[in-house]
């Protein structure tokens, strides 16, 4: 070989190449920041959050940003900092989205705009023309901690990452309705079937949000739901594999909504708003520990906490 020959030199597949031959899930933690999730009931490790600022002054008309009233500014950054602290205190990382301008006034519900899995994060793509571009300050930060988008919704896919729940390590049911559409579907059940996931897709009821206000899951055998809300076959995808389905008890579609907008911090123990003691009392008897913050005024803008909290990073068996 000669002396300017390439060939046999390392950038040409000689000796000294190395070849990278390990998964991009296994490179998560190392190559790429600390991120992904296959449960929605393992202990909570890693959040991202945006505490509210002056783009609620848009909430003075609230059906044009819709919200369901006008914000007080300083009282919902107040309660978005209980939140967080609340978050810390379980020892739970929170990485806050600080756009470097003004974002849209519905920025501060991350868990729209994400759905986190064991190769890294699906950046949704938010329906309303209100919450359009909201997905840019979250893959900033997303960029920032190094954890890998492995897709963005694109073309005229629409998804709302609140629609998505962990069934088990292999299914992530998806809920198609008002947020989330076939297009979008189609590209996340791409995805997930590269990491070898099932994507199961159930019908929402007409005049609700997101899947997330019909099912939460709080331990590797016990599912919260709504009554006559829940699809039929979401209820039986979960007996079948090994839950009870334990049904919110009814009352005003207020208290049921905030009552159901909690984040499982660990097996049995969830972060629940505060003032619901109906609804806590139930909670309890289920053997689930309940962690309250005050969030009077952020439900004003039509989410709880479950909403505000982009859900990073959980333990995995």
């Amino acid at each position: 070989m000669s002396d300017d020959s390439t060939f046999g030199t390392s950038a040409y597949g000689g000796p000294g190449w190395s070849p990278r031959i390990r998964s991009l899930a296994q490179e998560v933690g190392s190559v790429w920041g600390h991120c992904g999730i296959d449960s929605e009931w393992r202990r909570l490790t890693a959040v991202v959050l945006h505490r509210p600022g002056p783009e609620l002054a848009a909430s003075s008309d609230p059906d044009a940003v819709q919200m369901l009233a006008p914000l007080d500014v300083d009282r919902a950054g107040a309660e978005h900092d209980a939140l967080a602290d609340a978050f810390r205190a379980e020892g739970v990382a929170v990485h806050l989205v600080v756009p470097p301008e003004t974002p849209p006034p519905n920025q501060m519900f991350c868990a729209d705009l994400m759905l986190a899995t064991p190769q890294g994060v699906v950046l949704a793509r938010p329906a309303s023309t209100v919450r359009a571009g909201e997905e840019r300050w979250l893959a900033l930060r997303l960029a920032a901690l190094g954890v890998p988008i492995v897709r963005s919704i694109a073309g005229t896919g629409v998804f709302e990452g609140a629609d998505a729940a962990w069934l088990d390590p292999r299914t992530v049911v998806v809920g198609r309705g008002h947020r989330t559409n076939d297009a979008a579907i189609t590209q996340i059940a791409q995805t997930l079937a590269t990491d070898g996931v099932d994507c199961l897709v159930v019908d929402m009821p007409y005049g609700t949000m997101h899947l997330m206000g019909m099912l939460r899951i709080v331990d590797h055998d016990l599912a919260i739901a709504w009554p006559r809300r829940t699809p039929h076959a979401l209820v039986i995808a979960l007996r079948e594999r090994g839950h009870e389905v334990a049904f919110l008890p009814e009352g005003t579609d207020r208290e049921m909504n905030r009552a159901m907008n909690f984040v499982t911090l660990a097996p049995r123990r969830i972060l629940l708003e505060a003032g619901y003691d109906r609804y806590q009392r139930f909670y309890e008897a289920l053997g689930i520990t309940c962690v309250t913050v005050e969030a009077r005024e952020l439900i004003k803008a039509a989410g709880g906490f479950g909403c505000l909290t982009g859900v990073l990073e959980r333990e995995r068996a």
